[in-house]
């Protein structure tokens, strides 16, 4: 028996704040389809940006500004969506304790920043009183 558009609309409400509130509980049970369709995404994007590449280089060789500018467009809407996506493809793949620059740690965002200010903050203190 198919939902009324009433419980239709308190569903998505309820799919809304569970990934609010746990967007990593919520991405597992999106499962791999949310996951495969990203990384489709960033494909097609990345293929977007060669093209755009070639419309440019194509446009820039035969002095058709026109083409040259399509080119410019299509490799910075590319880059954009292939950017966004791969973001969210990269965040369902990463548990939430491993940094992708640093490989690791327990540290969250907020941990790193107090950690960069206190180092900056020390080098200051040095850097006056060698002065």
């Amino acid at each position: 028996m198919p939902l009324s558009e009433e419980e239709q609309r308190l569903l998505e409400q309820m799919e809304e704040a569970l990934a609010a509130e746990d967007p990593k509980f919520a991405s597992a049970l999106r499962g791999s389809s949310a996951r495969s369709r990203h990384k489709k995404l960033t494909i097609l994007a990345a293929l977007g940006f060669a093209a755009g590449i070639a419309l440019l280089m194509t446009g820039a060789v035969l002095a058709i500004t026109a083409i040259a500018v399509g080119g410019f467009v299509v490799m910075l809407g590319s880059a954009y969506i292939g950017l966004s996506h791969g973001r969210h493809l990269r965040g369902t793949d990463l548990p939430d304790n491993v940094h992708p620059i640093s490989g690791g740690g327990q540290r969250s965002a907020s941990a790193r920043q107090s950690s960069f200010m206190n180092r900056m903050e020390d080098r200051w203190r040095r850097r006056r009183d060698d002065y």
